[in-house]
């Protein structure tokens, strides 16, 4: 699993700072005092710097934007799934506004640690020989890893430009950087952001899950590679999702530094303003999703996803369609689109 793009540092006194600078600026922006609004602004800025740092600063503790996903990762691993969490900060703090490269340096970041793991499960050695911990007691993994990792039976999971550095990975040209003996089977996108036409995908199945509150207005990447997928491939719209809300450290129930809900409020309390990108859909009020109902959807769908393309569990199939919903799953809320391939 891969995260996206998000603040790097929980650095509470730059976010103060930033969230006030921000204020002034905008009143000096609408009083016309140009100058006032480019001192408020260099504030903004400087705010911005420590909160986007890598490494942090001495005693700033770091955003473990790779953690956010620990719902998806223990429904997984309760499944038998090895689960593998990457962090990503260091692309985030060096990487603004590389928008072709940034995905290709994602999905080098992926290949890296599944070369790490691969040699973990092979001999037992390597980086990560000693250097897993429990994250209940802090203390060392001492399991034996060899013959335990399939290697050849990998799945992804990206989240927002994590979704994109996923769908990088399995484009077709990148197939050939693949390790050799390492096989991605599968892959599901969380928002992953679309800023680039993308190479084709047509081998590999793949799901993406959007939410019509989402201002990043992702989801093309079904529509980029329907025409020419050999392969099946899912789209699920979340009506009132929104982007932060799949990573638990980016939502406001965490605490977290940064976490914000992003959605744009509606006219009336409980909804979010939709942002289809289609002149045919005006933007309207939607019924908001909450945090963990957005988040149950995912995991039902991730976990479904995985276990009928790394386990052969055909049984899951009608659930993936939309042809059978989900316990407890309000049929209006996710619509499904399904393409079989070739």
């Amino acid at each position: 699993m891969q995260h996206g793009s998000w603040e790097t540092c929980a650095d509470a006194g730059a976010q103060a700072e930033s969230s006030a600078a921000q204020q002034a600026r905008d009143r000096a922006e609408q009083a016309g005092d140009t100058a006032e609004a480019a001192r408020q602004q260099a504030i903004v800025d400087r705010a911005s710097a420590r909160l986007w740092a890598w490494p942090c600063a001495p005693g700033t503790a770091p955003i473990l934007s790779s953690g956010g996903y620990d719902y998806l990762a223990r429904a997984l691993a309760a499944r038998g799934f090895v689960v593998v969490s990457v962090g990503a900060n260091g692309i985030n703090a060096t990487a603004a506004g590389q928008a072709d490269t940034v995905y290709q340096a994602r999905a080098a970041l992926i290949e890296r640690h599944l070369l790490m793991w691969q040699r973990l499960a092979r001999s037992g050695d390597g980086p990560l020989r000693g250097a897993l911990t429990d994250p209940r007691t802090e203390a060392p993994v001492t399991a034996d890893f060899r013959g335990r990792v399939d290697l050849g039976d990998v799945g992804l999971l990206g989240h927002s430009m994590g979704g994109g550095g996923v769908m990088q990975e399995i484009a077709d040209s990148s197939r050939a950087h693949w390790p050799s003996g390492v096989t991605v089977k599968a892959a599901f996108t969380l928002a992953p952001t679309a800023t680039w036409d993308g190479d084709p995908v047509t081998r590999t199945p793949f799901a993406v899950m959007w939410g019509t509150c989402d201002q990043v207005n992702t989801g093309s990447f079904f529509e980029q590679n329907s025409a020419a997928n050999r392969a099946p491939i899912y789209k699920y719209t979340l009506t009132g999702g929104n982007h932060a809300f799949y990573n638990r450290q980016w939502s406001p129930s965490s605490g977290q530094v940064a976490s914000r809900d992003d959605a744009l409020p509606g006219s009336a309390p409980g909804t979010c303003l939709s942002q289809y990108d289609d002149p045919a859909q005006p933007q309207r009020d939607q019924p908001r999703l909450a945090e963990e109902r957005q988040r149950r959807i995912a995991a039902d769908r991730v976990t479904a996803f995985f276990e009928r393309y790394l386990r052969g569990r055909t049984d899951r199939q009608p659930y993936l369609t939309g042809e059978r919903p989900f316990p407890g799953e309000p049929a209006h809320v996710v619509t499904s689109a399904y393409d079989a391939g070739a």
